[in-house]
């Protein structure tokens, strides 16, 4: 039996938890042997919470000093490049956090320059979230036929203050307000890479940004319109300053087919037409089994040799369609 593999961790902030909860359900494959994070009491703090043995002030300490088979990147956007090309140095495969890089040039070449080296996969999450795999089933069984058009819907009022005059989102994750590129390079490249992965390849044909929130200094509002490999329409409307609705952030999504349509409300799928069909999902299960699954997949197609799902050629595409949406919008001119 082959022996489970020795994963280190690099990163003990707030996601860092999800990403060790996904490791402690496939300890009989892969356990974490290390983490390393430059906050002495976060790397402290997650060693004492899920048992890892050894913590280390930097990743460069952590390789040196500890024999890995993997290395788990869960530090912040800008340390991506940097720990990639470190691990690829030791030819240690990588899953890391999304996005690979600030922007779609940089992960380009990042992507590039370890091709040879290591293997690499994108942690993108949101995709591998029960319902939308569900969702993927049904249009690849051709439940609703050729699809028409799809809308994806985002409000929330997380960067709204509450009534005890906190903004929710942005207690959570503080780094949002100094965020140059906020909602579509944080939040909707979830939301990108998710319906590529159900409508095929897609392309933005327009874009408008906007900005509610004086906490902010990126933008909390988008309205994107997308075209489908097919010429279906895709549209995508979010906002996190959306007074209104509640702080937790619940995705709402209708593909339209000429043979049925599938429908997300929060916790229900629906399927109509020919082949009906409904199943409702607990979000917060759904939520953490997104990484569970995620870090699964990296760890069997490890051991299997066989392709990422979210390999760097994959996930660039969905960064492109982040640029353009930028660009499109004229935001940061």
């Amino acid at each position: 039996m082959n022996q489970p593999l020795r994963i280190g961790l690099v990163g003990a902030g707030m996601v860092s938890r999800h990403h060790r909860m996904a490791w402690r359900h496939i300890t009989d494959r892969a356990r974490v042997v290390a983490v390393a994070d430059p906050s002495a009491d976060n790397a402290a703090r997650r060693a004492a919470e899920f048992g890892i043995p050894h913590t280390y002030p930097s990743a460069e300490a952590m390789l040196a000093a500890v024999e890995l088979d993997a290395v788990d990147i869960a530090a912040p956007r800008e340390m991506h490049a940097p720990l990639v090309r470190l691990a690829a140095e030791k030819h240690l495969p990588v899953l890391c956090q999304k996005p690979l890089a600030p922007n779609l040039r940089e992960a380009t070449e990042l992507a590039a320059e370890v091709s040879d080296l290591t293997r690499l996969m994108v942690h993108e999450n949101w995709r591998f979230r029960g319902y939308y795999r569900d969702a993927a089933a049904w249009l690849r069984e051709g439940r609703i036929g050729n699809v028409k058009q799809a809308q994806l819907t985002l409000l929330t009022s997380g960067v709204l203050p509450g009534p005890d005059g906190l903004c929710p989102a942005l207690e959570r994750q503080p780094f949002m307000r100094g965020e140059k590129r906020m909602l579509v390079a944080e939040v909707l490249i979830h939301h990108l890479d998710t319906l590529r992965m159900l409508l095929g390849p897609l392309r933005v044909t327009a874009a408008r940004l906007s900005r509610s929130s004086e906490q902010l200094v990126g933008e909390d509002g988008a309205a994107i319109q997308l075209q489908a490999g097919n010429g279906a329409g895709v549209t995508v409307f979010a906002s996190f300053a959306a007074h209104g609705h509640p702080a937790t952030q619940i995705d709402r999504l209708e593909i339209l087919g000429d043979k049925g349509a599938i429908k997300l409300d929060g916790p229900q799928l629906v399927c109509s037409g020919a082949w009906p069909a409904e199943k409702t999902y607990d979000l917060a299960v759904e939520y953490q089994g997104s990484y569970n699954r995620t870090i699964a997949h990296f760890v069997q197609s490890l051991r299997d040799n066989s392709p990422f799902e979210t390999a760097p050629q994959d996930n660039l595409e969905t960064l492109r369609l982040v640029e353009d949406c930028y660009r499109l919008s004229g935001w940061e001119a």
